[in-house]
């Protein structure tokens, strides 16, 4: 079986694409259509240096932003 690729925005070349879609979300959608692992893998490891650069604890329901 052969992997799904999708033309990368961030990457810009054709590879491997996220796994699946969770839901139906235009922005998740938009995501799963745009987005490859690796560029996706690069965001989160970005994600993570930024929470400990600046000591965020995504847990903490003060700093979350209310619905």
């Amino acid at each position: 079986m052969s992997e799904h690729k999708v033309f990368c925005a961030k990457i810009e070349t054709g590879i491997a694409r996220l796994p699946s879609l969770r839901s139906t979300a235009t922005w998740e959608k938009k995501i799963y259509e745009q987005i490859s692992q690796q560029a996706w893998g690069q965001w989160m490891e970005h994600c993570k240096m930024l929470l400990n650069e600046y000591r965020l604890n995504p847990a903490r329901k003060q700093i979350r932003k209310s619905s």
